[in-house]
């Protein structure tokens, strides 16, 4: 499995917008999960954590993104950050069926990102495409 990046639909509901992208990665979930939800992870692809503490209410700080807390943690599932003036962003991981060979363990992540008024969220597209490289190195 090589992986895919798939743009959903954009939701308005009044002053908020929700964008929802799929993500099909070729590795285990655990290690999808460590490159969500760890400092050493997301500088990989997304951004330098200056602050982390990985649990429910812990606060994050992600160059870029900004400054927030941790709003939903569960372990190798969901990690939610909510950052001041940015919004919102989830991933939820869950393993992905096999593929047609039967080869290997796959995850698939559905992420949202929930923000309000005139911000435009950065460019989700590259992000993940960087992930992905590094998910398939």
């Amino acid at each position: 499995m090589t992986g895919t990046v798939e743009e959903g639909a954009v939701e308005t509901r009044g002053d908020t917008r929700v964008r929802h992208w799929l993500l099909c990665l070729p590795q285990p979930v655990d290690r999808v999960w460590a490159a969500m939800a760890t400092p050493e992870g997301l500088v990989g692809w997304l951004a330098r954590a200056e602050v982390f503490e990985p649990r429910l209410g812990g606060a994050v700080d992600l160059r870029g993104l900004g400054a927030g807390r941790i709003t939903a943690w569960d372990v190798e599932r969901v990690a939610e950050y909510t950052m001041e003036s940015r919004g919102r962003v989830r991933f939820h991981l869950e393993p992905a069926p096999p593929d047609d060979t039967g080869s290997g363990s796959a995850t698939t992540v559905r992420f949202t990102h929930e923000y309000e008024g005139d911000y435009e969220p950065g460019p989700w597209r590259i992000r993940f495409e960087r992930l992905l490289t590094l998910m398939t190195a």
